[in-house]
């Protein structure tokens, strides 16, 4: 499998990556408790379908560090040489004592913890959650690094004064990520949000090597001034990570859409599922699933080098990489801009 790089304009740091990134949540017990040998299964998975350099994209918050302890075990198990391995931690979350009956982070969400997790976004405090997950990983260690959510941190500020604050605790965790970048303890920092305008604040202000986009850059939502901000950052040698691409599976069948229920019960809810019935129609008449027109979509724009798929099951695995390569034909394109399923002037596909 290629891999697909872009190196900064700004400096000297590249970022280097296959099609696929793979998610981790799964091994952090996201909604159902995974046995570890179902995580190691999964894990061995990445490297029986892609050869050479492996990606994985975990972050402190997934089962308050279960993911990456889970990560950096099944590596070690299976004898995995770091240079095959490049992990990106998103940083913001760190592993606390569990001291309720359940974990008091996001309930509901996490199953079968021990830990608890508490955010620490500040300079002091995105280091703190570095070593930790270094720890949590050893002997493997992050080549890239974030903040976590910065868009969500920002949405909890009580006031404009405290929204504020937190903007200064963000700009201080990217100095800290500048300062491990610069002395080389990481390859490269970026940002992930699903709000793209705070990321596009962010690449202002900080010298960034890449961004995650999530659920802002689909098939279903593609809007002129974000496609501008991509064409920015590639010019700018900023690589793209494309994530989210099935709005929390409603795009390829399922109820929730960017983790909402859809119930048809309101208009919105009957537009969403109207477009994803005739978005069906126009798959089947071209023999394409729904899943590669979506991934096929989210990864047409120059300087998007990857997409991150997430799966519980290791028999999925073999399935999402070969999402990552698939190319329908441009006829199925021009059929979507042709029944208004993606913008009749977008202009990576289906162009003569």
């Amino acid at each position: 499998m290629e891999t697909k790089s872009v190196v900064s304009a700004s400096g000297p740091v590249g970022v280097t990556l296959p099609p696929i990134v793979f998610g981790t949540s799964a091994l952090g017990n996201l909604y159902q408790q995974v046995s570890d040998d179902v995580k190691h299964e999964i894990v061995s998975e990445w490297f029986k379908h892609v050869p050479g350099i492996v990606a994985a994209d975990s972050a402190g918050k997934y089962g308050a560090g279960l993911a990456l302890e889970a990560m950096g075990k099944a590596l070690s198990s299976l004898c995995i040489p770091p240079e095959r391995i490049v992990i990106s931690n998103k940083l913001g979350w760190r592993r606390v004592a569990l001291t309720t009956p359940e974990p008091t982070f996001e309930p509901g969400a996490w199953v079968g913890l021990a830990h608890d997790a508490v955010q620490d976004i500040s300079y002091e405090g995105i280091l703190r959650c570095y070593e930790q997950g270094c720890e949590l990983l050893s002997p493997y260690r992050p080549r890239m690094v974030s903040v976590h959510d910065p868009d969500e941190y920002l949405a909890s500020a009580a006031d404009d004064r405290d929204r504020e604050s937190r903007w200064d605790d963000i700009c201080g965790a990217y100095r800290a990520l500048a300062e491990l970048r610069d002395r080389g303890d990481v390859d490269s920092i970026g940002v992930g949000s699903k709000d793209w305008e705070i990321s596009k604040r962010l690449s202002a202000e900080v010298r960034l090597d890449w961004v995650m986009l999530a659920t802002s850059l689909t098939i279903y939502t593609h809007p002129t001034e974000l496609l501008d901000f991509v064409a920015t950052l590639h010019q700018q040698g900023v690589a793209l990570i494309n994530s989210a691409v099935f709005h929390a599976g409603f795009l390829t069948g399922g109820d929730y859409f960017d983790y909402r229920r859809v119930t048809g019960e309101c208009e919105g809810d009957q537009e969403l599922i109207q477009w994803r019935r005739r978005f069906h129609d126009v798959c089947r008449q071209f023999n394409i699933t729904p899943a590669s027109a979506c991934v096929a979509f989210g990864m047409s724009p120059p300087g998007v080098i990857a997409t991150a798929l997430n799966s519980s099951r290791p028999d999925r695995i073999a399935q999402n990489v070969a999402l990552c390569t698939s190319k329908p034909d441009s006829a199925f394109w021009v059929a979507m801009k042709e029944a208004s399923l993606i913008a009749a002037d977008y202009p990576f596909l289906g162009v003569a």
